[in-house]
């Protein structure tokens, strides 16, 4: 729906427009108000080229989308039935729960071993390790490819399907090929369009899924959508987003917490909704009640960060892991929260 800037186009402006939509297509209907004319696109409207070229005109003010962007993880796409089961858990019918270290210690195996048998105990469904680690001081701690045997090690000793971070092209068939049912993108990829298209080529004829993490500089319900619909598009329909914190952080808390779009995303798209807080608020005493307020807002489920000792963890553990008492603790009210939303 184009609007323009006066009350309607002149005859010269109505031919430019027409003449745009054309070469897509489209074709324009105006729809003459009493004080104003509107101009409906009759057509696929989802051409970003076409609307590009339109909302280059100095005489536009705006205009409104009436279909959906997303072909794909649209709600009312041919997707919109798809149910995704992970570790047990069909998403949308029972709250699930990703939980485990920030960052395994290869040197210290045992620490991630105690923690995946905590965080089993404590009523997680799926451990999360982290093998490759994106830091901002090129100096920091990496990660280590070693860190996925222990990772896998963890999975086959306590029986949870594992969840790790890809930060570039030549991990996906590493994680794969070793048996790591969950590919994370972080916050720092989730931009990264290359890497998107990459994962879903690779995962769409494996039993595995994407937890797909909200940029911090994703302005936009429709940007987080969007970098999913690379995803899918490409093959691979097994995608989970995840709300973590965005820009500019909130005066006390390491990122600016975003459980509250749970409802938004819901409205456009069928994807469940997976939140981190941890990364949220980046303090361990605020993470138990942002995940509630993230169950309350209607998330599918939890990514919470745990560590058998926080302290001796590397990475963020130390500031905002769980220990697996807190964990169950948080594991068990959420799961009240949960059933409570399901009786209304």
């Amino acid at each position: 729906m184009i609007l323009p800037k006066s009350n309607r186009l002149t005859t010269e402006q109505l031919a430019e427009v027409t003449a745009i939509v054309t070469e897509f297509g489209c074709k324009i209907q105006p729809i003459v108000g009493a004080v104003r004319t509107i101009y409906a696109i009759v057509g696929d409207e989802r051409e970003e080229l076409m609307i590009n070229r339109l909302e280059g005109l100095a005489y536009i003010d705006r205009i409104d989308r009436i279909q959906s962007p997303f072909k794909l993880m649209d709600k009312r796409s041919d997707l919109a039935s798809h149910r995704i089961t992970l570790g047990g858990v069909t998403l949308g019918e029972q709250l699930l729960v990703i939980a485990g270290a920030c960052t395994i210690d290869p040197k210290n195996p045992n620490y991630f071993y105690e923690t995946a048998a905590a965080v089993k105990e404590a009523g997680a469904h799926v451990l999360r390790g982290g093998v490759w680690k994106p830091r901002t001081n090129p100096y920091a701690f990496q990660g280590d490819v070693k860190s996925l045997d222990i990772l896998l090690e963890a999975s086959r000793r306590t029986g949870l399907p594992v969840d790790t971070e890809v930060m570039e092209e030549a991990h996906i068939p590493l994680a794969l090929d070793a048996g790591v049912h969950t590919l994370q993108v972080g916050a720092r990829n989730a931009l990264n369009y290359s890497l998107l298209r990459a994962i879903g080529r690779a995962v769409a004829e494996r039993d595995a899924c994407v937890l797909l993490k909200r940029s911090i500089h994703m302005g936009t319900i429709n940007e987080f959508i969007s970098a999913a619909e690379y995803i899918a598009a490409f093959g691979n329909p097994n995608i989970i987003l995840c709300p973590r914190g965005t820009s500019p952080a909130l005066d006390g808390y390491r990122n600016h917490p975003d459980e509250s779009i749970t409802p938004l995303l819901k409205e456009k798209t069928w994807a469940p909704v997976v939140v981190d807080p941890s990364h949220s608020v980046g303090k361990a005493s605020y993470v138990a009640a942002a995940a509630l307020a993230a169950v309350a807002y209607g998330a599918d489920g939890l990514c919470i960060e745990a560590h058998v000792s926080p302290s001796h963890g590397i990475g963020d553990d130390p500031k905002q892991a769980l220990t697996p008492d807190m964990l169950a603790k948080t594991i068990a009210q959420a799961k009240q929260i949960w059933a409570l939303r399901r009786s209304e």
